[in-house]
């Protein structure tokens, strides 16, 4: 069984929001939600100030706190490490929201809120909640594209290489500097660039074992 987890260049990285838009358009989010976020600041004084920019999203920890927190067990981590909300069976407690110490899950409270307020859906909008209809009062979260990966495995194609089967934030991004694939494969891309740029964590103190590395170098 794979482990999937995904490897972005910090060196690569320009802050395009190419990742972010590609998410949101993907899944059909509605407005303020967004599960793939780029961080942008500065650090330095003038004239030597350097830009920082990180985008994060959920980490799909090996020991996620949030799984372990929810009392209904509507968050789960899957056999292959990505860290779902069965939404039939969350009550909307956030207590996964407050655990989770990267801050990305979102308590989806208005099923009913528009892009353009008084106006009605746009033909966009009525599409989305037929094809990824969203719970009222649920949390929600980054999935790693889940119905990709499923779906492309189903063709018998490969997450990661094959377009069909990668997360839309890695297939989006222009100067690839995402990359996704199996950390249990010894000899997949992820896990050579883990080995060879040393790539880490977010917060590895927090003792979660995130499966989404970083390379700063």
């Amino acid at each position: 069984m794979a482990r999937w987890g995904m490897i972005i260049d910090l060196q690569r990285c320009i802050g395009c929001y190419s990742c972010q838009v590609a998410c949101k358009q993907e899944h059909f989010l509605p407005p303020g939600v967004f599960w793939n976020r780029v961080l942008v600041s500065e650090s330095g004084k003038y004239p030597s100030v350097t830009k920082i920019i990180l985008p994060v999203l959920c980490n799909h920890c090996s020991e996620p706190a949030c799984v372990k927190a929810c009392p209904t067990g509507a968050s789960e981590i899957r056999t292959d490490g990505i860290v779902r909300v069965k939404s039939d069976e969350c009550v909307g407690c956030r207590y996964c929201v407050i655990a989770c110490p990267y801050q990305q899950r979102t308590f989806h409270a208005d099923g009913n809120k528009e892009y353009f307020p008084g106006q009605g859906l746009t033909e966009l909008e009525k599409i989305g909640r037929e094809l990824y209809p969203l719970q009222p009062c649920t949390v929600i979260k980054c999935n790693f594209c889940l119905e990709r990966i499923d779906g492309g495995l189903a063709k018998g194609l490969k997450p990661g290489v094959d377009r069909e089967a990668t997360p839309a934030c890695v297939i989006a991004c222009p100067t690839k500097a995402r990359y996704f694939g199996d950390f249990d494969d010894p000899t997949s891309e992820v896990s050579l660039l883990r080995r060879e740029k040393k790539a880490a964590p977010l917060h590895p103190e927090y003792g979660t074992e995130p499966n989404v590395y970083y390379i700063n170098r």
